[in-house]
Order: structure tokens, then sequence, then C-alpha cells
């Protein structure tokens, strides 16, 4: 189950969460305590670059809200992000540095590296976006399952039982989401790969690989 780890599928040194998440083996074992771990960073944060506009919300001051976006706590908003119009955080948001945040894009429970992309119409909830990873427009995260019960990790032909009943996706670093994709409870896709467009994504996405119409998954070209 390497392939499915946190040291596998990101690079640390992009978000401001590195010490929480290096706490944890496997991603989804972090969706539980980002609240609080959001709070805790927040009030540790210089006052000198980050606004506090309300209780439990940081704000880098070089960063651009759009004022009809919404801004639940808690939520630290890094240095350079633009948050658009209507966007609607929910809370439990930690979004990194130089980061789109886009018009009606809706957050929860999430952790964002640097650089990435949810720029038009995205759903992202209970999920972990590594460093510039991009999705497309109208692509979503699914975050539980239709019948609510817990979610399993399925890794070829390891299923892995997590316990926890809302899990979204993980998507490794530098990952392209296609357009009007859903990636379905539970998803991780490795670094460096490619979601076609309008795809119905599950299970474990080996990193370098381009996941097409259908369902069949291929290796990236070198």
């Amino acid at each position: 189950m390497n392939n499915i780890r946190i040291i596998d599928l990101f690079d640390l040194s992009h978000t401001a969460a590195a010490d929480y998440l290096r706490q944890f083996t496997y991603p989804w074992e972090a969706l539980k305590g980002i609240r609080e771990f959001i709070i805790k960073l927040g009030n540790s944060l210089d006052p000198d670059e980050y606004s506090n506009p309300s209780e439990n919300v940081w704000v880098h001051k070089s960063a651009k809200v759009f004022p009809s976006a919404y801004i639940g706590a808690p939520c630290i908003i890094g240095a350079g992000t633009e948050v658009r119009h209507c966007a609607f955080i929910r809370g439990s948001a930690l979004i990194g540095e130089n980061c789109v945040i886009g018009n009606s894009a809706e957050l929860k429970n999430v952790i964002i590296f640097d650089n990435v992309q949810t720029p038009h119409y995205n759903y992202v909830g209970d999920s972990i976006l590594g460093y510039k990873s991009h999705m497309g427009a109208g692509s979503i995260t699914s975050n539980v399952k239709s019948d609510k019960t817990n979610v399993v990790i399925k890794n070829e032909t390891d299923q892995i039982e997590t316990g926890i009943k809302k899990i979204g996706a993980m998507l490794g670093d530098y990952v392209e989401v296609g357009c009007n994709s859903v990636l379905n409870p539970g998803t991780i896709i490795g670094r460096n790969s490619n979601i076609y467009p309008t795809s119905c994504v599950r299970g474990v996405i080996p990193a370098g690989s381009i996941y097409k119409t259908g369902g069949i998954i291929t290796a990236k070209k070198e």
C-alpha cells in the first residue's frame, strides 16, 4: 500500500500543514482533525501578515477575496491566493499560497496545498489536494456513499476499511482532473496523473497515469 501513503502523494514543503500531516501514514487519517489544527495554526500566525476579519478566519494580506465570497470558520487563506465571486468556503479549510478558489466553488473540511486551482463550479469536501493540482470546470468530489456506509479504499485487490463515513478525494501533486468529472468517495489519484473529462473515477489511480473514457488506465509516456 506504499502508493497511497502521504509521503507518496505529496511534497509537504508546499503546505502549512506539513507537521500536522507527518503524524499520519494515510491521508484520510488527517481529515478528522483539520478543524482543530486550523484553529491552532491560525492563532499562531503573525498579525502583521494576516488579517483576522472574523473569529477563526485568517486571510493573508496579499490574498484577494472578492466581496461576494463567503468565508466560514475556521479558515486560513494563504499569500497570493484569490477567492473569486460567490465562492462558498463552508469552514475547516486550509488554503495554501497562490491558489485560485473560483466562481461558485464550494470547499469544506479540506487541505489545499500551494498553487492549487479549483476555478469553476467545483465541490471539494473532506479532501486533500496536492501541490499544483487542478480541477477542471464542474469537476467535483463525492464524499458520501449512496448507502451512507463507511468509505472503503479500493486499491487493486486490497479493500481498506477506513471506518469513516465522509471521505472525498486525495489528489497527489500535479494531478489534472478533466471538466465535469466525478471523483467518488475514497478516490486516490497518484502524482502527475491526468483524468479525462466527464470521467467517473473510483479507487486508486497509480502515479503517472492517464484515466481514459470507460475507466481505462494507461501509463503516461515519458
